[in-house]
């Protein structure tokens, strides 16, 4: 009997979200519109990512700062579904998906979104979150550049920026 546990699709070791391909992905894709717009709500320069990671080559690997909003968190007093959580991100490209690792509540919280792209600059993948793992949920991101990337869940916004 084999009892190791399979290794992990992602880079970071953490637990898979499960079928980041499914039908109800694409599904959550056709509905959600993403243009880059200079008023979108992620288009003000927001978070603390590092120097080095603001004066990156053109790709998205690396450090980012990432906020969600759309759900509250009940481990965090007071919390709202419009307030915004804000934590640290790493992403990491791998072959045909890109994973997106985040934390919230001062690194107390943390999630993995595995995504593919479609598009030049679509992504869409799952949600894990990894201090819940039975809250998964589909998610939607425009790269507009290496230095802001504008998703969709579908409670609100979970947005990455430099």
């Amino acid at each position: 009997m084999n009892t190791r546990t399979p290794p992990s699709r992602n880079p970071f070791g953490v637990q898979d979200a499960p079928d980041p391909d499914g039908e109800d992905i694409d599904a959550f894709a056709a509905s959600v519109r993403l243009d880059g717009a200079a008023s979108d709500a992620n288009a003000e320069a927001w978070g603390v990512a590092s120097r080095a990671a603001r004066e990156m080559p053109l790709t998205i690997a690396g450090a980012w700062s990432s906020r969600w909003n759309g759900g509250a968190d009940p481990t965090m007093p007071g919390d709202t579904a419009a307030a915004w959580k804000e934590g640290q991100a790493r992403v990491k490209i791998g072959v045909g998906h890109i994973h997106l690792l985040f934390d919230w509540h001062d690194g107390a919280r943390h999630a993995l979104l595995d995504v593919r792209q479609a598009g030049l600059h679509r992504l869409v993948g799952r949600y894990i979150n990894l201090s819940n793992p039975a809250i998964t949920q589909p998610w939607v991101g425009l790269v507009v550049d290496h230095r802001r990337i504008d998703g969709r869940w579908p409670h609100g916004r979970l947005d990455f920026r430099r």
